[in-house]
């Protein structure tokens, strides 16, 4: 496999309006880890399972307890200089939508516009018996009035973190507010479907632009995947930034193999000299 240069990228993205799809990869120099990086594609994981979610008290008592575990270094993280790259290269018209299949709203908080949320965002939770809708910095809160202060532990993925059995065995969750029902954060979990509306737009700022920008995701969940073929069938030009290995490599026309920051914010200082 053939890798480039971020001039290589910059020569095809120049004059062009580029949608971008973005994964875990590009908010790793936050210090939120990826599923499918060189640094955690090794390490056994078994994320979340909707349908076991739903259905197994046990299973949502362990997540909450995770994720109330993880919530203060997750919700600390801060979007780094590859976040900045791209909202930059959005704010002069060089990029389109981004679609992201990140939860953790760093585009947005960079300054992005356009941005479509693939897979949900954590930022929220909704009852699954009367849809109403509660911030998860309050339900933090109400966790912690049962729980007292979380422990100091390794983040993972996805605001969750490593903790051992015996810590959450006796967690105490909370229910809906309003009716009493199941909370879930607003995320797709695996096994889930990506809303119908959500997936058209995101399609939709692919058949609109003059090319594709992946940044930091393996594409190995058909989610993401298949907006790299959509563009591969209108024959748009396709750039990719990324480290480790991603499906549909083949199907690109430039693969930069280096550190997002970095390799973006040489792209910046190629498109947008004067700026």
């Amino acid at each position: 496999m053939t890798f480039h240069h971020p001039l290589d990228a910059a020569k095809l993205l120049a004059g062009r309006r580029a949608a971008v799809l973005s994964g875990a990869g590009l908010s790793t120099e936050s210090g939120i880890p990826d599923y499918r990086g060189p640094g955690t594609r090794m390490r056994a994981r078994s994320p979340i399972q909707h349908r076991d979610f739903v259905s197994k008290e046990s299973v949502r008592r362990r997540y909450w307890a995770r994720s109330f575990a993880a919530y203060d270094r997750f919700w600390s993280a801060q979007p780094n200089a590859g976040h900045h790259a791209v909202s930059t290269l959005q704010r002069h018209g060089l990029l389109g939508p981004i679609i992201t299949q990140n939860v953790d709203g760093l585009h947005q908080a960079s300054g992005a516009t356009e941005v479509i949320e693939l897979h949900g965002t954590l930022s929220q939770v909704k009852c699954l018996d009367c849809d109403s809708r509660e911030t998860r910095k309050a339900l933090q809160e109400r966790l912690r009035e049962l729980n007292g202060a979380s422990e100091n532990v390794g983040l993972a993925p996805d605001g969750d973190a490593e903790v051992a059995e015996e810590s959450y065995a006796n967690f105490v969750t909370v229910a809906c507010r309003t009716c009493g029902g199941i909370l879930k954060p607003t995320v797709v979990f695996f096994g889930d479907n990506v809303p119908r509306p959500v997936v058209d737009a995101a399609f939709a700022g692919v058949d609109q632009a003059d090319a594709l920008l992946l940044l930091g995701t393996s594409l190995a969940v058909f989610s993401g995947y298949r907006f790299l073929l959509r563009a591969h069938e209108r024959k748009l030009p396709i750039v990719a930034i990324n480290l480790g290995e991603m499906r549909g490599a083949e199907l690109c026309n430039v693969l930069v193999a280096q550190p997002l920051g970095a390799a973006l914010g040489e792209l910046v200082n190629l498109l947008l000299p004067q700026r």
